[in-house]
């Protein structure tokens, strides 16, 4: 099921913002699948934290990465952009990655420049990698993709710990030694969203939006459009309205011991059991049950 590469290559061209849900399971994946989105986002903490139970602070390896993108790309048709950390090492390990990522079925595939053992963007305590050394690791996964349509995207985490000038600086760098798309991740005000596309003008920019307690303060895609940004993803939007939905769930269900009553929308077992595609079985049980007369 997995969607041309060129796909998103050619939308972004259009100049109009690319908005794209977070996703982190199979069944965001499928729910974001069916909405029509452009793209979607397999976002590393959403996935480090359903698939793993813990938090995107570099403890996920490659391989537990690489094998949510194949099963995200192989049940939905949408260009997926996948969060791909640090690389997970090395040069060697880079190039690795990108092709894993690549066959897999990622259409984007985003490094970043942090040091190992990297941490969320939002969060405390992240370190940058030499800035030659984030540049090489850019000019190395545009030359592993075998599809040239496949979008290297580099992120920079400078502009916590090094302040937004070294950040832009950063952003020109990976941008000159060819990167598709730009991530400077975390400005702290609008005034800093706007620097960004001013000083990176002509660059395809990402901005992460992020809601409820985040570094950058949320804008309408819109205005990001305005600014300059081409892609805006909304990594943590799905999985903290379905974690606070739980919550309120088994809050409910405590307290009660029922689930009359709950105030919270339910999808119907009918709409449910189309999400996850079990037409397609009955389809097939009734057409190939002659096969067992």
């Amino acid at each position: 099921m997995t969607s041309p590469p060129s796909s998103l290559r050619a939308r972004l061209a259009q100049g109009r913002i690319v908005v794209a849900p977070g996703v982190y399971d199979m069944i965001s994946a499928r729910m974001a699948d069916s909405m029509g989105f452009e793209s979607l986002y397999m976002t590393g903490y959403g996935v480090v934290a359903s698939h793993l139970g813990l938090p995107d602070a570099g403890l996920a390896s490659y391989t537990d990465m690489v094998s949510r993108v194949a099963q995200i790309c192989s049940g939905t048709s949408t260009p997926l952009v996948a969060d791909a950390d640090t690389g997970y090492g090395g040069l060697l390990n880079v190039r690795h990655t990108v092709r894993g990522y690549e066959k897999a079925g990622a259409v984007a595939i985003q490094i970043e420049d942090q040091e190992m053992p990297k941490k969320c963007g939002h969060t405390t305590g992240r370190r940058v990698v030499p800035m030659q050394d984030m540049v090489a690791k850019v000019k190395v996964a545009i030359e592993a993709r075998h599809n040239p349509d496949t979008l290297i995207v580099a992120r920079t985490d400078a502009r916590t710990a090094l302040g937004l000038d070294e950040a832009l600086r950063r952003g020109e760098a990976y941008a000159r030694a060819g990167a598709d798309l730009v991530f400077i991740e975390s400005p702290e005000s609008e005034d800093e969203l706007y620097k960004i596309g001013r000083a990176l003008k002509g660059v395809h920019l990402v901005a992460n939006v992020v809601q409820s307690g985040a570094r950058t303060p949320e804008l309408p895609s819109a205005q990001l459009q305005e600014f300059g940004f081409a892609l805006a993803i909304y990594p943590s939007l799905a999985h903290k309205a379905a974690a606070a939905a739980l919550r309120t769930t088994y809050q409910h269900l405590k307290e009660h011991r029922t689930a009359i009553g709950l105030e919270l929308p339910l999808l119907s077992s009918p709409e449910m059991h189309a999400l996850m595609g079990f037409e397609d079985v009955w389809e097939f049980e009734k057409r190939c049950s002659v096969f067992a007369e």
